[in-house]
């Protein structure tokens, strides 16, 4: 077992905070690396070191392996985490710490890379029994190809990225006529954004829950699950709104959900923290989607529910440690939302608000946390994610964490720029929200409400 010392943190914003805060507690010394354009950046004050890595632009700065593991090298650190986002889920960066001797706080480059290809994860787990979307079992690269298979699976059906994310390099074909147009769109947009046209063809689920379940494995075969967090409320394939636990989900299902979210982390070879991602359909049926390999932005949820903090049970796996739970141990108590706060105006189809931040106040008292990265007098800067805070409220019971987050809503404050906090708020005190009636289309349906009203 190693025991890590200091660790560089090669992310930024609040994410970079967070794993500094928790490094603190645990008397492990950090580095902050950041771009010119996040010289006066939190992070970079409130690590022990920080270190410039070069100028604005991802790809020069939090993007360059080689500058990052210098910087690794330099300050000596003998541990790298990714946080979530930029290299976290790069299988060549994993491998080029593993060459360099510098711990990775993650899983191996080898199950990085086969979870990424997402036609050889959805293999993996179809031979571990994980319930997976009816699919091409092979990569597609032509359209009439496609539309064979697709009338195989049975329309609708989704065209995707093998190597896709975030949304791009997706089509949905209702039917055989819309087939080729979908195919042929889905594969450019992924040609432009990856490099790769390799596609694969999917059942289309209709009207599901994106439902994710957290995932723990250490180095010494123990795997347990935290329970989910559905991830249902998003827009353009981005996530909004998370809460834990689900408002569908029966103990029973749970189980099952969760046991089977451990059998595909086992059957991935993984260790540290992962989420497995799930589609759920109103009949209770479940299908594997993906696996990612990091931590994720919407972690906090699952860490008021556990009492788990999972950054540290990171660090903790990463160091070679046995898990300090077993499954037995967690238990699901209260519930918890997220909102993500972002710099942009949703009046304006969400356009971006970079600028200078002239006033602030962020909520506070019993059952409410802030993660973030701004103050007072802080310029965001337009080159990177718009994401600028996250509010996570925890109550009793999800009614009450409503109310809780509609007031903790109510009294930010942060004058400068536009955000989408009001919007949040109109989600938060939507009908049917409120009910829980929500799937992954929630937020068209509310938008086309709006646009009415």
């Amino acid at each position: 077992m190693s025991q890590i010392k200091k660790v560089l943190i090669a992310n930024r914003g609040e994410i970079a905070v967070r794993i500094i805060r928790a490094c603190r507690e645990m008397g492990i010394e950090t580095v902050a690396v950041y771009s010119e354009a996040d010289r006066e950046a939190l992070h970079t004050q409130l690590a022990d070191e920080a270190i410039c890595i070069g100028p604005a632009a991802s790809a020069e700065s939090y993007l360059s392996m080689d500058r990052i593991i210098s910087a690794t090298i330099i300050s000596g650190a003998d541990a790298i985490h990714p946080g979530f986002g930029f290299l976290s889920e790069n299988s060549k960066f994993a491998e080029l710490c593993e060459q360099c001797h510098i711990t990775f706080i993650g899983p191996g480059s080898d199950v990085i890379a086969r979870l990424g290809n997402k036609q050889e994860a959805r293999n993996t787990m179809m031979a571990a029994g994980v319930p997976v979307i009816p699919g091409s079992k092979e990569p597609v690269y032509d359209a009439q190809e496609g539309a064979k298979i697709a009338a195989e699976i049975g329309y609708p059906v989704i065209v995707k990225a093998a190597l896709g994310g975030g949304g791009k390099g997706m089509r949905v074909a209702q039917t055989p006529e819309e087939f080729e147009n979908s195919f042929r769109t889905a594969q450019k947009e992924t040609q432009m954004a990856f490099g790769d046209n390799t596609m694969y063809i999917e059942h289309f689920v209709q009207h599901p829950r994106h439902i994710e379940f957290q995932i723990l494995a250490d180095s010494h075969g123990h795997v347990i699950h935290l329970g989910e967090r559905d991830c249902s409320i998003q827009r353009n394939h981005q996530k909004m709104i998370e809460e834990s636990p689900c408002e569908a989900i029966s103990d029973e299902l749970r189980n099952r959900m969760g046991e089977a979210a451990v059998r595909a982390a086992k059957a991935a070879g993984y260790m540290n923290a992962g989420t497995i991602e799930f589609l759920l359909e109103k009949s209770g049926n479940f299908y594997f989607m993906e696996m990612n390999t990091r931590i994720q932005v919407e972690h906090p949820v699952t860490e008021w529910v556990t009492g788990i903090d999972l950054i540290k049970e990171q660090i903790r796996i990463a160091a070679g440690r046995e898990l300090s739970y077993r499954q037995e141990d967690v238990k699901l108590t209260g519930h918890a939302i997220e909102c993500r706060i972002n710099a942009e105006n949703p009046a304006r189809g969400f356009r971006p608000s970079p600028g200078t931040i002239t006033d602030m106040y962020l909520p506070g008292g019993k059952g409410i946390r802030i993660d973030s990265a701004i103050y007072s007098g802080y310029t965001i800067p337009p080159y990177y994610d718009s994401m600028i805070a996250k509010l996570i409220v925890w109550a009793k019971n999800r009614d009450e964490a409503i109310r809780k987050m509609q007031s903790a809503l109510g009294e930010v404050i942060i004058e400068g720029i536009d955000t989408n906090v009001d919007y949040q708020y109109e989600i938060l005190s939507d009908p049917d929200f409120i009910a829980g009636n929500t799937d992954i289309e929630f937020i068209g349906t509310f938008e086309k409400a709006r646009r009415e009203a």
